[in-house]
């Protein structure tokens, strides 16, 4: 269902697009001066600008979108008008200079992404300090199932979701919901958030039907399996519906260029500038420690289950158990300099040769030991999912903690959420982030880090 704005939350995109256009606008004059055709050529500059906006839904911009979200968008904005300028000045503006067309949209851009983030920000302390700009919520389902987002709109008031009321529901106690419903009208509830677990088929019909009829905005909160799922997408055999259950953002050939070019420079740039010093000092060290080979090599499993050689430097002594047993912490097994590597996960460095090659990414999820591989997929669902895209020397699950050893299966099981969230939600800035957090995390090194 469609969100309902607030009190005045309807007047905030026509003023944000509004203002964007009077940038846009003033930059342009500001560069090219005023003339009798100006104003033709600023009307198809502002249409050309809205026709991005509505496409990559540049405005779409709510309380719960994160910032980085913002930059992808703003950065894809960008880059298509960038284009759109340099095609146009091309047939309209040849004497202008390639540099004056990068300063008119990169002045452009970072005014609107500073207004576009100030106004987000102002209404995240303006829900604190006044309480303004709030949706009041309940909640129906178990404990269990509406604690965690209970927790949520507690501890997040900037985020303006004011938790009136919870509505503890089971399918095994049969609850009769018209009390809740009534508590709803009553009490001028915005939206209500459902666990689609704790209901049975008719009470759900029971609350679509009150929600569309009372304008009250619905949402529901899946339960494990549906969060494990990848979002499912309509498609249609001429007017056929066929639902697609994979919708993953690198299945898009223009993304998987983007990344694989993104991978391309930073293996390459980590290989000349840190690895080939690096390596020569490290193969003296690793052979003065102990005996054996400077790298260590371990079949993993990559891209659509395709075993590759994933390379590390030697952290451990030879032994027999490397491909069957993962390293623990105070692992007898591991050298002095490899303590020093694991712990500063120097020893994961040669795995940019694997970037290179193009087994690896630099961001995705991390590569399991084959036997480790097999043995998680029949036991966690959806572990294959994983392999999806290519695996990766960082990930988004290894920056929430979870990285190392697996010491319960609450621990491989986060991995795989954050995996799927991942692959759902990819953007090359999201990378970045990842690599940035990855970084910080080993300055300040890590509890499991071993």
């Amino acid at each position: 269902m469609k969100t309902k704005t607030g009190r005045y939350s309807s007047y905030i995109r026509p003023f944000t697009s509004i203002l964007d256009l009077i940038i846009l606008n003033v930059s342009f004059i500001t560069l090219m001066g005023f003339s009798s055709n100006t104003i033709g050529h600023l009307i198809l500059m502002s249409c050309t600008w809205l026709i991005i906006a509505s496409y990559l839904g540049f405005y779409e911009v709510y309380r719960y979108t994160k910032v980085i979200s913002i930059f992808n968008c703003t950065f894809k904005q960008g880059l298509i008008f960038t284009l759109f300028c340099f095609f146009y000045a091309y047939f309209f503006y040849e004497k202008i200079k390639f540099e004056e067309i990068v300063f008119f949209v990169s002045g452009v851009v970072v005014l609107i992404l500073f207004f576009k983030l100030s106004i987000y920000f102002f209404l995240k302390k303006y829900r604190i300090l006044f309480r303004g700009n709030f949706r009041r919520v309940v909640l129906l389902g178990s404990s269990k199932s509406i604690n965690p987002l209970k927790h949520f709109f507690t501890e997040n008031p900037d985020y303006g979701y004011q938790l009136i009321q919870t509505f503890e529901f089971n399918v095994a106690a049969n609850n009769n919901i018209n009390q809740s419903l009534l508590f709803v009208l009553e009490n001028k509830i915005d939206e209500l958030y459902c666990s689609m677990d704790d209901l049975t088929l008719n009470q759900i019909k029971e609350i679509v039907y009150f929600a569309d009829n009372n304008f009250k905005t619905l949402k529901f909160i899946p339960d494990e399996k549906q969060l494990l799922s990848p979002n499912a997408v309509f498609e249609y055999y001429d007017y056929i519906p066929i639902v697609s259950f994979r919708n993953i953002l690198l299945d898009d050939r223009l993304n998987k260029q983007i990344k694989r070019g993104f991978d391309i420079i930073f293996s390459t740039l980590i290989i000349v500038g840190i690895l080939s010093w690096l390596t020569p000092i490290l193969a003296i060290l690793i052979k003065l420690d102990s005996k054996g080979s400077l790298f260590f090599i371990q079949k993993r499993n990559g891209l659509n289950y395709i075993e590759f050689n994933c390379y590390k430097y030697r952290s451990m002594e030879i032994n027999e158990q490397a491909d069957s047993i993962q390293a623990a912490k105070n692992d007898n097994r591991i050298t002095k300099i490899g303590k020093f590597m694991r712990k500063t996960s120097i020893d994961e460095l040669p795995q940019f040769f694997n970037v290179l090659n193009g087994d690896m990414s630099v961001v995705g999820p991390r590569p399991h030991m084959v036997s480790h591989t097999e043995m998680y997929a029949l036991k966690i669902d959806k572990f294959m999912i994983r392999h999806f895209i290519k695996p990766g020397i960082t990930g988004l699950a290894q920056t929430k903690g979870f990285r190392g050893e697996i010491e319960s299966e609450s621990d491989i099981i986060n991995r795989v959420k954050y995996d799927i969230f991942y692959m759902k939600n990819w953007s090359i800035l999201l990378d970045m982030k990842i690599i940035i957090v990855t970084i910080l995390n080993v300055i300040k090194g890590e509890e499991k880090a071993y």
